[in-house]
């Protein structure tokens, strides 16, 4: 769903009081100094996309602020990529000062204090997401932090080029889709993170990292097909069998593992969101792309301690089966490059007994 929030009908005089409410409600607490005697109308399109929050902000020259006594009054765990589409504006966080131009991009961590200023008529679009969505460490975070990237080549363009797509509201869409682009889109930046720091395969290393985005979008797009394989994935894209697998060495995961871990997280979410008995288990399973429901059965209780049924049922009454409780996986898919796991309603956790 789609949410405007304008000040256009809002009197001149409430309008500095009405945006900073409408700011600090729309991503975190912030202070916001209006730098136009008449403030002119401003507006901020908002839509949901699986971990995403897309925001659209256009208005007048300001001021925007975020304090140590901001901080501890929430958010702190949250991340925005802004993606400059007019005027200009300069970001200071971390010790660094950057100059944001359209085209540009750059990330701010909401858990440190930073300032930023906007001083004519703007655009840009906000990404603003959980920091558990992206599995990076602390120290990719200040790579990624109060640095402009330039989107004129590159891992740098490749990601705003997507953000770009997933700027425009594509109306209704299944949930596990959204979640899906919110993750390719995750991926990237923390592809971006880790290139950054020179942790990925000397030989071009920004066509191998599109290569691998392309290639992880195509599995998420075919994980039904039964007959999902490496050695088809390989063909699909016109590489050996072995470099697709150095490929998925970056995320410290096979390519099977992968696929398999990706349609557990699928069939967990369809038989949480479906009351006991409305779609069975095997139903399910083969929709995802598993061969057999017994070996469905078997792969789900080894990955989540609990049997496919037994989470349907306690899923259908809102409740956890007895004994099991939540931990953050440590063999869960893509964490070394920003994939998270997502068990029911929880962002990057699993299910264990």
């Amino acid at each position: 769903m789609t949410v405007v929030l304008d000040t256009a009908e809002v009197p001149s005089a409430d309008r500095a009081e009405y945006w900073h409410e409408a700011v600090s409600h729309t991503f975190i607490p912030l202070d916001v100094a209006l730098l136009e005697t008449a403030p002119a109308p401003a507006t901020i399109t908002s839509h949901g996309l699986g971990a995403l929050q897309v925001s659209l902000v256009q208005a007048g020259p300001q001021r925007v602020e975020r304090s140590a006594g901001l901080i501890a009054r929430g958010g702190e765990d949250h991340l925005t990529l802004a993606l400059q589409h007019r005027g200009t504006a300069r970001l200071v966080q971390g010790g660094r000062e950057v100059e944001l131009r359209p085209g540009t991009f750059a990330v701010s961590d909401a858990g440190r204090p930073f300032a930023k200023e906007l001083p004519e008529p703007f655009a840009f679009t906000a990404f603003h997401w959980p920091r558990s969505a992206v599995g990076v460490t602390e120290e990719d975070l200040r790579v990624l932090t109060g640095t402009a990237f330039e989107t004129g080549g590159g891992t740098a363009r490749l990601v705003a080029a997507y953000l770009e797509c997933l700027s425009r509201p594509a109306g209704p869409m299944e949930p596990h889709v959204a979640s899906w682009l919110a993750t390719t889109a995750l991926d990237l930046l923390a592809v971006l993170a880790h290139e950054r720091r020179g942790r990925f395969v000397p030989e071009a290393p920004e066509a191998a990292l599109a290569l691998l985005a392309r290639v992880k979008d195509h599995i998420l797009r075919h994980l039904g097909d039964r007959d999902l394989s490496p050695a088809r994935i390989a063909a699909a894209h016109h590489v050996s069998l072995r470099y697709l697998h150095r490929l998925f060495r970056i995320e410290g995961v096979t390519v099977a593992r992968w696929i398999q871990c990706r349609r557990l997280e699928m069939c967990r979410r369809d038989l949480a969101r479906r009351a006991a008995g409305s779609a069975t288990v095997a139903a399910v399973a083969a929709r995802w792309g598993f061969v057999s429901a017994s070996h469905f059965s078997r792969t789900f209780r080894a990955a989540y301690g609990v049997s496919p049924s037994e989470w349907q049922a306690a899923a259908g009454g809102g409740t956890t089966p007895p004994g099991v409780r939540l931990r953050r996986p440590a063999d869960a898919p893509g964490r070394a490059a920003g994939v998270p796991g997502t068990a029911a309603g929880v962002p990057g956790y699993d299910v264990a007994v």
